[in-house]
């Protein structure tokens, strides 16, 4: 038996991941222990997992600015001490940090205490933590066709993002019944990711009398704080039902993205990998103010594999005319979930896994 630090707080795309891996490797006997921020998303989904372990550390998201950059570096200075002192009582024989701010102490601490690093990059544009700390790990983890500079090839291994057991696709009539949606009418997802979109929240609303008159029923997540949970029963034009749901959170991404027939959602990669296992078809609006400007890379990856398309943020106007030529159109659909079917054929937990309890054993050997 192994002992995993799992470092993966601060977004849903790094949290969820590591629970899908903290589920893996204790699915295969090993302890895990995931480390995670003291954000309100973190504890939001935390509460769907009772059995797994958790460890909130200390820290803040780097920033430019000299009042934000001072509290980060004073944030992560009390960090690397409580994880120095993790490490010590927990003695893991690997560490996996999934990039972000709360990554940066426990992949130091690993560093100092001699314990074996794995970082796990899963946008197509590397981010600032898996650049800086990428020359300390044993491996890391990146999409496919992706190098890091720093990164020897020996440590690379290409790999997708980890998936959670629960994310898989399920029968669509099921899906909407769970989500109290007519199992006939077309349902439009509108998703901003684990902080929400404010721009894409307001088209959602903006555009409710467009869709209810053609029959499209639309499922907003509008993100934690933005917005209090709604239910509005409109009306078709020929004075049939339609449904429009506003919930600040989602705990219930199966169901979802099984019911939907489209989905309108920023390009995180966690959102992308969730699409991709139930095999939903999106129009991607990238966040114009990503670091690096990484959700354009991935939403280009994902359209060019033929998942869904990509449309800028300055061009929203245009949106509707998107969503209403793909989600009535069944043969563009299908061509999009054999797409997405391809795209899903690589076993990267299973990957991850076995690789991981390689470099642990020979840390204990």
């Amino acid at each position: 038996m192994s002992r995993f630090l799992i470092a993966c707080g601060g977004t849903g795309g790094h949290l969820s991941p590591g629970i899908a891996l903290a589920e893996a490797v204790i699915g295969r006997g090993h302890e895990a222990t995931l480390l995670i921020s003291r954000k309100k998303v973190d504890e939001r989904l935390i509460a769907k997992y009772p059995n797994l372990r958790f460890e909130r550390i200390p820290g803040s998201p780097f920033s430019w600015h000299p009042l934000r950059m001072a509290r980060c570096i004073a944030s992560q200075a009390r960090a690397l001490a409580f994880c120095l002192r993790l490490v010590a009582r927990f003695r893991p024989d690997a560490i996996v940090a999934f990039g972000g701010f709360s990554s940066v102490a426990i992949v130091l601490a690993g560093r100092i205490m001699r314990v074996p690093v794995a970082l796990h990059e899963s946008n197509r544009v590397p981010g600032l933590a898996t650049r800086a700390l990428g020359g300390l790990a044993r491996r890391v983890y990146l999409p496919f066709g992706i190098r890091l500079r720093r990164v020897g090839a020996a440590a690379t291994v290409n790999v997708g993002l980890p998936v959670r057991q629960e994310i898989a696709r399920l029968p669509r009539a099921e899906a909407r019944a769970a989500l109290s949606l007519d199992p006939n009418a077309k349902v439009l997802a509108v998703l901003g990711g684990s902080q929400g979109a404010s721009v894409l929240n307001d088209w959602a609303r903006s555009h409710l009398p467009l869709f209810s008159s053609e029959g499209v029923q639309v499922y907003c997540v509008t993100g934690l704080g933005k917005g209090e949970p709604e239910i509005r029963d409109l009306k078709t034009r020929s004075g049939a039902p339609v449904r429009a749901v506003f919930t600040p959170f989602c705990d219930r991404m199966a169901e979802l993205l099984s019911a939907a027939d489209l989905v309108v959602s920023r390009a995180g990669a966690g959102t992308l990998a969730e699409l991709i296992r139930c095999e939903t078809p999106a129009i991607l609006v990238p966040y114009p103010h990503a670091a690096n400007d990484h959700q354009r890379a991935n939403a280009g990856f994902f359209e060019r594999q033929g998942g869904g398309v990509v449309l800028e943020q300055q061009s929203l106007d245009q949106l509707h005319v998107e969503v209403r030529d793909i989600i009535f159109n069944d043969s563009l659909l299908r061509k999009f979930c054999g797409n997405l079917r391809r795209m899903d054929r690589a076993d990267s937990l299973g990957i991850m896994v076995r690789d991981l309890e390689e470099i642990a054993s020979r840390a204990t050997a």
